[in-house]
């Protein structure tokens, strides 16, 4: 999962992709970038970071120039190194490209060895080098056409823009599966991962790029190609955008994620109504399902954990050591407040257990008398080859132990998890678009169980 941002037609768009780019800094924590066309040539400056510690206003500086693409990434492929940083630029026949991409694809392996076999040379081990190599080989049919042929080729999920000196082209898997939004902005045009970043920089927000257009925007204005109209592909939109990685403020599919949120908590007590002195969020992630709880059961909410705001998010730390120790510095019970109470504890979801357990523990530690710990989605038992870091089932607890066995590995009062169809339920009229694969293991194309993030290292 990451973030991605364009700008057309904009002066200074180095400054907007910034600041689009700082909305989306919970997309991605590990490097990010911004490619500039200055009116000649494509200038980028990218490093391992976050949004405020690699840019400053001497560097923005740097980057003049009227279209502008950005990338903050949370590696699903390949490490986080350098080397793998966005926007990933390459020059070809007296042009210069610039691509950055959202999602993961799942025949990227092949590809890659197929185009080595060809003779192309991969600087980095990102499957979105595979997108950049094959729109190359195609080029010389025009741009267009090098997209289309590289989208039937590519398999998976990818919201991808793409900078070729004056051009910005943004581009969607037929699936779905990645959000990208498309707005207007004094004259000129944006395009975001969410819609909270159209919020920051005064865009308005017009609509969604389709799953399957080749949406182009040049001196011209914007124009839209429709590569899979005679083959359309079932939507799979990624359900873990709503349980977690988006903004409560953004709109994801047309639908707002903070109402979204609250379903989800107002759903787990109709399934499972409970007692006890009060509703408290693991925060941030917990925060509006158990909103929503809250207002349900009329069980008042506290806040019985204080989070540390300049911790970033511990879910998408790429090793458990690191998120374990951002679990300790993130969160901090006031043990006061908690003392010989019975709470109910919220959070998004379980996956590797090992975050929850160490929070719960923090809670014990304060004194509380009862446990009862919801979850405001299904078991998470298969992995996912999309976008989101759970690869391999053995990462995930719920693929290994029962909910009782899990309740008794957190130790705690209670244990619920949100059913599917209390999750369908909650996003309403998307209930038959959306990928839930990671709860049912049904995918919605052929997948390689053997894949490993790190598989382009070995």
């Amino acid at each position: 999962m990451c973030g991605i941002v364009g700008i057309f037609g904009i002066p200074v768009a180095s400054k907007y992709a910034y600041f689009g780019l700082y909305s989306l800094q919970h997309r991605g924590q590990e490097s990010v970038g911004i490619a500039v066309f200055d009116g000649k040539c494509i200038r980028e400056y990218k490093n391992l970071g976050l949004v405020s510690e690699v840019f400053d206003e001497k560097k923005l500086q740097e980057l003049p120039g009227e279209i502008a693409i950005g990338h903050v990434r949370y590696s699903t492929t390949g490490s986080s190194t350098y080397q793998n940083v966005q926007p990933f630029c390459v020059k070809y026949a007296k042009k210069t490209i610039a691509l950055a991409h959202n999602g993961n694809l799942v025949n990227a392996y092949n590809l890659r060895c197929e185009l080595e076999e060809e003779g192309h040379i991969f600087q980095t081990t990102l499957d979105s080098e595979v997108i950049v190599h094959l729109i190359v080989k195609y080029l010389r049919e025009g741009l267009v056409a090098a997209i289309t042929k590289t989208m039937k080729r590519i398999r998976g999920a990818y919201s991808v823009l793409l900078l070729c000196d004056d051009v910005l082209v943004a581009f969607r898997d037929p699936w779905g599966f990645r959000p990208l939004a498309f707005g207007v902005l004094n004259g000129g045009y944006a395009l975001a991962s969410e819609t909270c970043a159209f919020d920051l920089l005064g865009v308005e927000y017009l609509r969604d790029v389709a799953p399957g257009e080749v949406l182009v925007i040049d001196e011209n204005g914007p124009k839209s190609y429709f590569p899979f109209e005679r083959d359309p592909q079932p939507l799979s939109h990624c359900i873990f955008e709503f349980i977690y990685f988006a903004r409560p403020d953004s709109l994801i599919y047309q639908k707002n994620v903070y109402t979204v949120r609250k379903n989800l908590g107002f759903n787990l007590y109709r399934e499972c109504p409970l007692r006890a002195d009060f509703v408290m969020p693991f925060p941030d992630s917990g925060t509006y399902a158990a909103l929503g709880y809250s207002q349900a059961s009329g069980i008042p909410l506290e806040f019985g954990v204080i989070r540390n705001h300049y911790i970033g998010r511990t879910f998408i730390q790429p090793s458990e050591k690191l998120r374990d120790l951002s679990v300790r510095m993130k969160l901090n019970p006031v043990r006061e407040f908690i003392r010989e109470k019975e709470v109910i504890v919220i959070d998004d979801s379980l996956v590797r257990g090992t975050t929850s357990k160490n929070r719960i523990r923090s809670i014990k530690l304060a004194g509380a008398k009862k446990i009862h710990f919801l979850i405001s989605c299904p078991p998470l038992r298969y992995p996912c080859f999309f976008g989101i870091d759970f690869p391999q089932a053995k990462e995930l607890i719920a693929a290994k132990h029962s909910v009782e066995e899990i309740r008794k590995f957190l130790d705690i009062d209670t244990l619920y998890y949100l059913s599917l169809e209390g999750l369908l339920d909650s996003v309403g009229d998307l209930r038959d678009k959306v990928c839930l694969a990671c709860f049912t293991g049904n995918y919605p194309m052929e997948v390689d169980f053997s894949f490993r993030k790190d598989i382009t290292e070995l």
